[in-house]
């Protein structure tokens, strides 16, 4: 009988993992969430936009740096998308009941959509009027 009491175990087994068993599982984690954003139908129009821009990026850049934003600001709208999908996920599974609460983190997660779609189109119209003009 052993006098030291046994920690108890935690309920995420990916929490006992570690080095590169980590990691595998991780990547696997991910992969499900990107699935999971594919059902979303904002996501899979942003995913959709972001095949042909992705390229396009590549092409209208002039620098590496014009390269980057442009492409970075593509993937920053897909980002912040399935980081509203979810907070709107976690919200509805507490319960389908309005709430304010609820109500302010869908809202607020929404805006934070909405301001990085501004954010691409302000780096795209930028880069394709400075494309034009000069």
């Amino acid at each position: 009988m052993s006098l030291t009491p046994e920690a108890p175990s935690p309920a995420n087994p990916q929490k006992l993992r570690t080095g590169l068993n980590r990691v595998w599982h991780a990547t696997g984690y991910s992969l499900e969430g990107l699935r999971a954003g594919w059902n979303e139908p904002a996501f899979r129009q942003e995913a959709l936009a972001a095949v042909v821009l992705l390229p396009l990026a590549f092409w209208l850049g002039r620098s590496w740096v014009e390269t980057a934003l442009l492409a970075g600001s593509v993937l920053i709208v897909m980002i912040v998308e399935l980081l509203n999908t979810g907070i709107e996920t976690a919200i509805d599974r507490i319960g389908p009941e309005w709430h304010d609460l609820s109500k302010r983190a869908k809202d607020m997660g929404s805006a934070a959509v909405l301001l990085s779609l501004l954010l691409a189109a302000g780096i795209w119209l930028a880069a394709i009027a400075h494309r034009v003009i000069a």
